[in-house]
């Protein structure tokens, strides 16, 4: 037996004990995950600076903040989320009780990202134990700090046979996913997400995928520009582009694009001074691969703002290109970096077009004042999500689905999606023994008749012409009656009374 296989099976045992199923159970391992985040916060806070350079206020908007957010939104809702759900009847089964019920599925893994190494590793952990699973923890190796003090607290405060962390690279992933899971979450790239999806296959492990993409942004000549420039910026900057819901891309005219670039130089000499570099509230890139590949994207480019680079401190200022082709080579790969190219288009038709013939994003945004022209993105497009007038913050509202669609991914998290996602639903009818069900019911033992056919139609709501179904035209009332009829007929035949038919 492995390392990974003992961890899995003691996750597997605890779970088969019935351990995390209670209502009692699932809100404690809540409320003491809660308890970590808010107990820890200048430690978590720390390690988030020390893998990405992220400010105090970032590692609270982006990831501490949020997931208590998320924490509370599952612990004020969990029994109703719990509670079997009604499901719509038919005549057939008017009598009977029919339920949906929300099963845990068993033991989860969750690999995570670096890009948010906190967040996207536990908000999909809150999910998943909120619906009564084992979550087995992989955070990412290139957030080695954030990776480490999941590793440190996490035992101190939740079960430890429920809930490990798992520390390793790729040959640790590997390793591990040649274990049997009962559902696997993953955030990451394309590439990563098809390894992924195909060790699940192995075992026939659903999957949740979340891969990012080119997320397209329109933007028109409607719009306050001084609105605008900020939102799609901040939307840009934030963790130094390193977002998959960043904005990747502009689609606007020549008009636009003159006037977002003069906005633009404004706003971020106003957010971060004369020298990017020099403030504290601007993040790095992660590691020297991912620098490198961001400055190569930058060759051949008409720079509009910005463009500093220092490889030393993984440091590129906010930047901003004009004139791009559609085949230069940061068209072909989602960016996640502070780059924001912008390509022209005469019309919105002429965008969704351009974003059509692409894979579909994770997400989109519209900047304009015309609802006809978020009307036409709505119905003519399809993403993950959108967005109008603003970007990311759509992701910090728990109510709506988080996730992709196509290359982007499969499936979705937050709030109650969370608890959807990592549960099975169990579909139950229940049947008494009451005399006037079986009745009604009887009617399709054998041997058939014509009259059974047509009762049972009237029952399922269908019309079927068979050619001699003479009795469907009839009443329903007059088909109850006689069942009524036929009922206590036999109560009182059972009961030794006179026949009263």
């Amino acid at each position: 037996m492995t390392e990974y296989n003992k961890i899995v099976q003691t996750a597997r045992d605890a779970f088969q004990s019935g351990r995390t199923r209670p209502y009692e159970f699932r809100r404690d391992q809540l409320q003491k995950l809660r308890k970590m985040l808010v107990e820890n916060g200048p430690k978590l806070a720390s390690a988030l600076n020390e893998d990405l350079r992220k400010s105090k206020m970032e590692a609270f908007l982006t990831e501490i903040g949020l997931l208590v957010n998320e924490i509370d939104d599952a612990l004020a809702n969990l029994k109703s989320w719990m509670k079997p759900q009604n499901a719509k009847k038919n005549l057939m089964t008017m009598f009977n009780e029919v339920k949906i019920y929300s099963d845990p599925k068993g033991v989860v893994l969750v690999i995570s990202s670096w890009n948010y190494p906190l967040n996207i590793t536990l908000t999909p952990t809150v999910g998943a134990i909120a619906a009564g699973n084992c979550v087995i923890m992989k955070p990412s190796e290139l957030a080695p700090a954030t990776a480490s003090i999941l590793k440190e607290m996490i035992p101190k405060y939740l079960d430890q046979e429920c809930y490990p962390v798992i520390l390793g690279g790729p040959k640790e992933t590997s390793e591990l996913l040649l274990e049997k899971f009962d559902h696997i979450m993953y955030t990451g790239s394309t590439k990563v997400g098809k390894i992924i999806y195909g060790a699940a296959q192995k075992h026939l492990t659903p999957v949740t995928l979340e891969l990012g993409g080119k997320s397209p942004l329109y933007l028109d000549n409607t719009v306050n520009m001084d609105y605008a420039a900020k939102r799609i910026l901040w939307g840009k900057c934030v963790n130094a582009g390193q977002t998959c819901i960043a904005p990747d891309y502009i689609l606007c005219t020549k008009e636009v694009e003159n006037k977002f670039i003069e906005e633009a130089k404004k706003v971020l000499q106003s957010w971060f001074g004369d020298d990017t570099a020099k403030s504290p509230d601007y993040c790095r890139i992660i590691n020297d691969n991912h620098f490198k590949r961001l400055t190569n994207l930058l060759e051949n480019c008409e720079v509009a703002v910005g463009g500093k680079l220092d490889p030393n401190d993984k440091f590129i200022t906010p930047t901003i290109i004009r004139n791009v082709n559609a085949n230069h080579p940061m068209m072909q790969e989602e960016i996640f970096g502070p780059i924001l190219p912008i390509l022209t288009v005469e019309s919105p038709y002429e965008a969704i077009h351009f974003i059509n013939e692409r894979p579909r994003p994770l997400t989109m945004y519209v900047f304009t004042k015309r609802r006809e022209v978020c009307d036409l993105f709505l119905n003519n497009t399809i993403s993950g999500s959108i967005c109008i007038n603003e970007t990311i913050i759509q992701y910090g509202v728990n109510a709506l689905p988080f996730g992709g669609v196509g290359d982007s991914g499969i499936g979705s998290i937050h709030g109650k999606h969370s608890f959807d996602t990592f549960s099975h639903k169990k579909s139950c009818l229940s049947k008494s023994y009451n005399p006037l069900e079986e009745t009604i019911a009887s009617a399709r033992y054998p041997p058939y008749s014509d009259k059974k056919l047509n009762f049972m139609q009237l029952l399922l709501g269908m019309k079927l012409n068979f050619g001699f179904l003479k009795l469907v035209p009839y009443s329903l009332v007059f088909a109850l009656g006689t069942i009524v009829g036929l009922t206590l007929n036999k109560y009182y035949k059972d009961n030794g009374a006179e026949d009263r038919s």
